[in-house]
């Protein structure tokens, strides 16, 4: 009778990929001072290809904004999710960032066989996933998913700057600048600040 190593071993041997839907996820806002982190998760059009996509930090604010309208239009489905600055504050950036994530997934118009997230850490998820270090740079659908939370997130800072204008939110997008945190020292944080993140962490000690 075979041992359990033995079974183990074998059950591991069987594995493929299986014809299916596929989603492609990732996020924005891991680094910023302030506001929740977004993610997405997009199942392209096999039948409808979009061209130039790319990981979205390599593409121009106006290239993405073209990019989003079209993933947008052509996708099978898509989903936008977020993880609060509470979230974050509570639990650290990472398992928010995977909570987004998969609040991205369990969004999805349809259910896909397989999730394929950038990075080399995954989300809870009642599927198959996999985790592709650079997977914004070499997989489409992870591309995708990188160019609307980055978008989302982006319009996120410039619609909230006119609640917080003395900040500047639409122009560093949250990001520890020589501008925000001269905006910290003077002001102090605001609601959207990210409590558990060092620079606001020592100003609130002060």
């Amino acid at each position: 009778m075979p041992s359990k190593k033995s079974l183990v071993l074998d059950q591991k041997s069987f594995d493929w990929d299986i014809p299916g839907l596929v989603a492609g996820v990732d996020e924005a806002g891991r680094g910023p001072l302030a506001g929740p982190v977004f993610a997405a998760a997009v199942i392209l059009d096999d039948l409808s290809p979009i061209q130039g996509l790319a990981d979205s930090k390599k593409l121009s604010a106006s290239k993405r904004d073209q990019l989003y309208d079209i993933i947008k239009a052509r996708a099978l489905c898509f989903c936008v999710a977020t993880a609060s600055v509470n979230e974050i504050d509570q639990m650290n950036i990472l398992q928010a960032t995977l909570l987004a994530m998969q609040r991205a997934v369990k969004g999805l118009r349809l259910k896909p066989i397989k999730v394929l997230v950038d990075g080399n850490r995954l989300p809870v998820l009642d599927v198959r996933a996999e985790a592709i270090v650079k997977g914004d740079s070499k997989v489409a659908s992870i591309s995708a998913a990188s160019i609307l939370a980055k978008v989302e997130r982006d319009r996120w800072c410039v619609q909230i700057d006119s609640q917080y204008p003395l900040y500047g939110f639409a122009i560093h997008k949250g990001y520890g600048t020589s501008i925000h945190l001269n905006a910290l020292k003077q002001h102090g944080p605001c609601v959207l600040h990210r409590r558990s993140f060092a620079p606001v962490a020592q100003l609130l000690d002060k």
